[in-house]
């Protein structure tokens, strides 16, 4: 009879032997069940409400502190005696920034976390306000205030939203909603504080306190859990390759150059899976929509005021403008995303996201017209509602089109997009302004703009409507019994019966037809 310990060394043995026997492929086929396993659906609730609250926060720290630099355009520009071109370029510097490296804020959460990607930037954009109070030139708050707070910001913006997207399924639109409406939450609180900072501790120590405001963002980023989602996995033969290669490559040197070689071909095919919605022709008309709309939303900002006074509106009423525009703003934030959450209007968001862009466009055509207050506030509140509410739409729209798989990659290609429009919009409006003599010409430009924003992505999802319709028409006139589906670009035709033999339906590919 064999004692304890020699049977305990003999199991042992025995199930190391089991274990490897079935190979390499039965133990993929165990990972996959342990990973669908520790997979979840969106809980649409509990800690994601945490997520809401911390993206909440980091549209204060990241967009509303954004919108306060420009409180500080006069005291950079009678302390450095510049004109008002180049004290301009602060604040298109950091906002040009912050949308041109959204990519890099995605990257980051994709290979790290979207912790270590929110602390970063936090740390990021608290350093260059902090260094910003010591600077002693424009040039050094292009560098400081512009490109590394900018920078910061990137890193925290995208990711954040796109982890809102991970938490909500059910009621994705009103969480985007409430978590977007920091933007404007924070602008109106924060724009009197900063002028009150600057009022008693001078432009340099109102930066210093704006520095450690933004370190928040550390917190923010401590509370992004993350979430692993049921379509998050890629399939196994995906990763067979990379993970092949990384056994090899343990039993090499850490130098050699099959280490380099295994190194770059899995950073390809990391960038290639993350960014394969690239190719998608959905994403393609969304990205050149997002280009005109980006251009016509951002001159309203700037020349709402200046064309406010120049048709007999007050200072002050003309500032009651800009405050109407941000307090409404926030309204359509939350409001419009609750009701596109409604079960009438849930399987409407993306014609919703294209009325809201339209709507805005309708409001810069008729602002010409309007000419005195009594007029105006009610484009403030038009346009406001609407531009709130289709920022609320965009990530939706987004998840709509590439999947939450793939939502903070694509959404970092989104404002991407924004960066340039954002930096070259208002000069353009303003040499119109110079050239006309009026605004009109800027603001019909902005206007048509946006317009075609809303007009091609309508097209494009008409067309793709009228061609499904057109196979699955073909498909029922080849053979009555043929049901037409589709996944992707590829079109299959399911028959209605059942195998005898395994009793599930019987899907073939349809020659010649593609979606796209």
């Amino acid at each position: 009879m064999p004692s304890g310990s020699h049977w305990t060394a003999n199991s042992s043995k025995i199930i190391t032997w089991l274990l490897e026997q079935p190979g390499k492929e039965e133990k993929r086929k165990t990972m996959a069940k342990v990973n669908r396993a520790r997979s979840t659906s969106p809980p649409d609730g509990g800690w994601g409400w945490m997520i809401v609250a911390g993206c909440f926060l980091v549209t204060i720290c990241t967009r509303a502190v954004t919108r306060c630099i420009s409180i500080f355009f006069v005291e950079f520009q009678t302390y450095f005696t510049q004109d008002y071109a180049q004290t301009a370029w602060i604040h298109s510097i950091v906002d040009c920034v912050t949308m041109l490296c959204a990519p890099l804020g995605s990257v980051v959460s994709n290979h790290l976390s979207c912790q270590v990607g929110i602390m970063l930037g936090g740390l990021l954009a608290s350093t260059g306000l902090i260094l910003s109070s010591f600077a002693t030139s424009l040039k050094h708050l292009y560098l400081t205030l512009g490109v590394l707070t900018g920078l910061g910001f990137a890193l925290c913006y995208s990711p954040a939203i796109a982890m809102v997207g991970k938490y909500f399924s059910r009621r994705k639109a009103l969480a985007y909603g409430i978590a977007m409406s920091g933007s404007g939450i924070g602008t109106f609180i924060l724009a009197p504080v900063v002028q009150l900072l600057i009022e008693q501790f001078s432009w340099r120590g109102a930066l210093l306190i704006l520095g450690g405001f933004v370190l928040n963002l550390c917190v923010c980023g401590a509370l992004m859990r993350p979430i692993t989602l049921k379509d998050d996995h890629t399939t196994p033969e995906q990763n067979h390759v990379c993970r092949t290669q990384k056994e090899d490559i343990k039993r090499v040197s850490p130098y050699s150059s099959l280490t380099k070689e295994w190194a770059q071909t899995c950073l390809c095919c990391c960038l290639q899976q993350e960014y394969s919605f690239l190719l998608m022709s959905d994403f393609v008309v969304l990205a050149v929509s997002i280009l005109f709309m980006a251009y016509g939303c951002s001159p309203l900002f700037v020349y709402l005021v200046p064309y406010a006074l120049s048709v007999g509106v007050s200072h002050q009423q003309a500032a009651f403008l800009m405050s109407i525009l941000g307090v409404i703003d926030i309204i359509g934030n939350i409001t419009f995303g609750w009701l596109t959450d409604r079960r009438c209007l849930k399987n409407y968001q993306y014609v919703c996201y294209l009325f809201a862009v339209g709507m805005d466009g309708l409001c810069y055509l008729c602002l010409p017209m309007l000419q005195s207050l009594p007029l105006l506030v009610p484009f403030s509140c038009t346009f406001g509602y609407f531009d709130g509410a289709y920022v609320t739409l965009i990530p939706v729209v987004t998840t709509e089109i590439v999947g939450t798989t793939s939502l903070s990659s694509a959404l970092g290609v989104v404002y991407f997009l924004h960066a340039v429009p954002y930096l070259v919009s208002p000069p353009i409006a303003g040499w119109l302004v110079d050239t006309t003599g009026s605004y009109t010409a800027a603001f019909l430009l902005c206007g048509f703009s946006m317009i075609f924003s809303s007009v091609l992505l309508g097209f494009a999802r008409l067309l793709k409507r009228m061609r499904k319709t057109q196979l699955q028409f073909i498909a029922k006139e080849s053979d009555p019994k043929l049901q037409l589906w589709t996944n992707g670009s590829v079109a299959y035709s399911v028959a209605r019966e059942l195998d005898q033999k395994h009793g599930e339906p019987v899907a073939t590919a349809v020659p010649g037809y593609s979606l796209t």
